[in-house]
C-alpha cells in the first residue's frame, strides 16, 4: 500500500470521516462488503472474548466467596480488576456492533442507488431481490446481537454492585452476604453466553449470504 495513502487511511480512520475511509479502501481494491465481513469477524471475536471475561470475572467472584483466611485485599483486588475487564470487554463489543452499523448502512445505501443504473431489467431484479435478502439477513444478526449486548448490563451491574459493596465492607461477613448474589451473577453470565452464541451462529449465516450475493 502507497505511503500517502496509508497515512490517508489512518487519518480518516481517526478523524471518524468513513465516507472517505471507504472511498480509500475502494482505491486499494477493499469494498464495503470485505469490510463489512471483516468487521462482522471481529464483532464475533469480541464476543467470545467477552464470553471468556465474564467466566473469568465469575471465577474470581466464586473464589472469593470461598475465602477461608488469607489476605482479603488481595482478593478484592482480583474481583476488581475482573470486574474493570468485563467492563472494557463489554465496550469492545459495543463498539464492533456499531462499526457493522456504520458499514452496512454505507454498502446498503450504495447497492440500492446502484439498481437504477442497470439498463437491464432482468439483472436489476435479481440484484434488488439479492440486497433484499441480505438486508432480512442483516437485520436478524444484528437484532441476535442487541439481545447478547443487552444481556450483558446485567453482569456488569451484578460485578459493580460487588465490587462497590466490598469495597467498603471488606470483610468475611460481607462477603457471606454476598452468595446470593453470586447466584445471580451465574445465570446471567449463561444468559449473556447463551446470546452471544446465538448471535455468533447469525453472524456465519450472515457471511455466508453476504457473500453469495
Amino acid at each position: 500500500m502507497p505511503y500517502l495513502l496509508a497515512i490517508l487511511l489512518s487519518l480518516t480512520a481517526l478523524t471518524g470521516c468513513q465516507s472517505a475511509y471507504y472511498s480509500a479502501m475502494e482505491q486499494v481494491g477493499i469494498h464495503k462488503r470485505d469490510i463489512m465481513v471483516d468487521r462482522v469477524e471481529d464483532a464475533n471475536d469480541a464476543q467470545q472474548d467477552a464470553q471468556q471475561q465474564f467466566t473469568s470475572a465469575l471465577d474470581a467472584l466464586k473464589a472469593l466467596n470461598q475465602f477461608d483466611g488469607g489476605d482479603l485485599e488481595s482478593a478484592y483486588n482480583q474481583v476488581n480488576d475482573q470486574y474493570e475487564a468485563s467492563n472494557d470487554a463489554a465496550e469492545k463489543v459495543r463498539e464492533r456492533i456499531a462499526a457493522i452499523e456504520d458499514v452496512a448502512d454505507a454498502l446498503f445505501e450504495e447497492w440500492q442507488d446502484e439498481l437504477a443504473l442497470y439498463s437491464s431489467s432482468k439483472l436489476r431484479r435479481d440484484s434488488e431481490s439479492k440486497l433484499n435478502t441480505t438486508k432480512a439477513s442483516y437485520q436478524r444478526m444484528l437484532s441476535a446481537m442487541h439481545r447478547a449486548e443487552q444481556k450483558m448490563d446485567p453482569v456488569l451491574d451484578t460485578l459493580r454492585d460487588n465490587t462497590l459493596y466490598l469495597k467498603h465492607n471488606l470483610n468475611a461477613a460481607a462477603i457471606g452476604s454476598l452468595q446470593g448474589e453470586f447466584q445471580s451473577l451465574q445465570r446471567d453470565i449463561q444468559r449473556a453466553i447463551t446470546d452471544m452464541e446465538a448471535a455468533i451462529t447469525e453472524s456465519e449465516r450472515f457471511i455466508s449470504q453476504l457473500q453469495r450475493s
